[in-house]
């Protein structure tokens, strides 16, 4: 006969399905850094533009309010000011972080490379990806712009 309504299905009714694990590849890790950088990255661009002209609305109207926000002088230029913009809730230190994660996703990638060929025990690999991230450190040490 069929169980009264409100009654929990006694354990013969329910069939468990196995929950499947996938594991962990370098293919999957990789994959996972990649879109988790470019997600956060885009969620810190939106949330600074929704900051900015929301507190600017006339930046919706005025040409000249416009031309002032897209400024180069405007924007902060060094780490430190991103950082202190973030702390004060500015919007442009927001956009200008969003933009700064989206920089170092790449090099975090051949950061994790790097990790994987050397847990794989695969030192040609591991020597390659170590010169490009040499590089990739020394230009963004040496790249200073004015």
């Amino acid at each position: 006969m069929s169980p009264e309504l409100g009654e929990p299905p006694s354990p013969q009714e329910t069939t468990a399905v196995p929950q499947e694990v996938v594991p962990l590849t370098p293919e999957l890790l990789i994959s996972q850094l990649l879109r988790g950088g470019v997600l956060l990255s885009m969620s810190l661009v939106t949330c600074g533009m929704v900051m900015t002209f929301f507190r600017h609305p006339d930046y919706f109207s005025s040409p000249d309010a416009l031309q002032r926000l897209t400024a180069p002088d405007s924007a902060p230029h060094q780490l430190t000011d991103v950082f202190e913009g973030v702390m004060a809730v500015r919007g442009q230190s927001f956009v200008m972080a969003g933009l700064l994660v989206m920089i170092t996703v790449p090099v975090l990638r051949v950061a994790l490379s790097l990790g994987i060929f050397r847990a794989q025990k695969d030192r040609t690999f591991a020597a390659i990806t170590t010169g490009v991230l040499a590089l990739l450190l020394l230009a963004f040490f040496l790249g200073g712009v004015e």
